[in-house]
């Protein structure tokens, strides 16, 4: 039996490459998960822990909320405190009969057969609607961890479900402890806004840096092939950056890239960043496709999609890219940062290598004409050059003493 207790990239996802580094042939997840499909077989038990919840106060807190008996409802919660929603509803039973029970998106063993009719899989939760209802006519009623402020970072997972719910339902979140309640349709509404100014940043962006932000979350290599197949569609230059756990610090060594995208699950993408800290912005796959895309978003698309998995082929939200003659290309589009008009999509062959314009240099050197060479070459410190055989062999002299603000060489001011 091995401990794993250091990941690369966020803890919420499945330790694969860990486990397979220790031989294991089966996996135990204490904590939070995001529940997302691994990238490798293996047998999974999770154990999300279990947070005491207040029922009867969240029950008279649901009432409050729901004054009318007949509206449809749907029961949301914490991962901690999913094995209450069951109890919670048997309280509200005898009033409302529209209310809908969520349950964890648990992965089934190995071998065995899904159920039949198979429930509506979103968010990392199972919905099991009746035949002819969809999600988007539900309310909800989130038990979980509520902030006093409403300015606090929020848990990636209500702003998940924040994000990809219906606008016009009502969203009310509830403390488990205390039973206080509070409607989150205006945080809802500030998350959105959010999002779509991060598209108008990649519509204005000429490159854009691909960060690597999970290895075990199926169809990683994929997507990513998706994005950078996107980006040369739309004219932008993409560089792939495998760094671990992005940081300020890591991202500020590159100056020339104009937007990162984290591709990572969806509680990773959406983990709350420090204000300010990052120079550039972070952005989630679901937005660049927004900005690369001019067929996005597809007729009728009401959530806001929040897993890189929902923009590839063969998801019910998978929009391929128009052909090269469409008039999409060609729509004239105006910038909502800078008021300046954006000129055209350049749309390009995907199966065209992109490092093919070459352009001589006055010492016979070539180097690759893109946006982030010519950013180089405009810059007054290009790094270090070993120039081999060009600087003259001397002996080691001795250097200046004492401290920076004071030499010894260097009189008395």
């Amino acid at each position: 039996m091995f401990i794993l207790g250091d990941t690369a990239y966020g803890s919420c996802c499945v330790d694969v490459l860990g486990a397979e580094h220790a031989g294991a042939e089966a996996l135990v997840h204490f904590g939070t998960a995001c529940l997302s499909p691994p990238a490798r077989p293996l047998p999974i038990a999770f154990i999300l822990g279990q947070r005491s919840v207040a029922l009867e106060l969240c029950a008279k807190a649901f009432e409050v909320q729901n004054p009318d008996p007949t509206a449809p409802v749907v029961l949301l919660s914490e991962p901690a405190c999913a094995h209450a929603l069951e109890a919670l509803a048997t309280l509200l039973h005898p009033k409302y009969q529209d209310l809908l029970v969520s349950s964890p998106a648990l992965p089934l063993p190995l071998g065995s057969s899904s159920p039949e009719p198979k429930p509506l899989e979103r968010f990392g939760r199972h919905f099991p609607l009746a035949p002819g209802r969809c999600l988007e006519e539900y309310g909800a009623f989130y038990v979980g961890s509520c902030k006093a402020s409403p300015d606090s970072d929020l848990d990636p997972d209500l702003s998940r479900l924040l994000l990809g719910w219906a606008p016009g339902k009502p969203f009310f979140s509830c403390c488990p402890d205390t039973g206080q309640t509070q409607d989150e349709g205006v945080r809802a509404g500030r998350l959105r806004a959010r999002r779509w100014y991060l598209v108008e940043r990649a519509r204005d962006a000429h490159v854009v840096g691909l960060l690597v932000g999970t290895l075990g979350v199926a169809r990683h290599c994929e997507a990513l092939a998706h994005l950078r197949n996107l980006s040369q569609a739309a004219g932008k230059r993409s560089y792939v950056l495998a760094l671990g756990q992005p940081t300020p610090a890591k991202l500020a060594n590159f100056p020339e890239i104009d937007v990162f995208v984290l591709l990572a699950c969806p509680l990773g993408a959406l983990a709350p960043k420090p204000s300010g800290s990052f120079f550039r912005p972070v952005l989630t796959p679901c937005e660049l496709e927004a900005a690369c895309n001019p067929a996005w978003p597809p007729p009728g698309l009401a959530p806001y999609l929040t897993h890189y998995a929902d923009l590839l082929p063969g998801s019910p939200f998978h929009v391929p890219l128009p052909p090269p003659e469409s008039e999409l290309w060609d729509a004239p589009d105006v910038s909502l940062i800078s008021g300046e008009l954006r000129p055209p999509l350049a749309w390009r062959p995907l199966n065209v290598p992109g490092c093919s314009a070459l352009t001589p240099r006055p010492q016979l050197e070539l180097a690759e004409s893109s946006p982030a060479a010519s950013f180089l070459s405009s810059r007054s410190w290009k790094g270090l050059e070993p120039r081999l055989g060009q600087t003259p062999v001397t002996e080691a002299v001795s250097g200046r003493r004492g401290i920076a603000i004071a030499y010894e060489d260097e009189g008395s001011s």
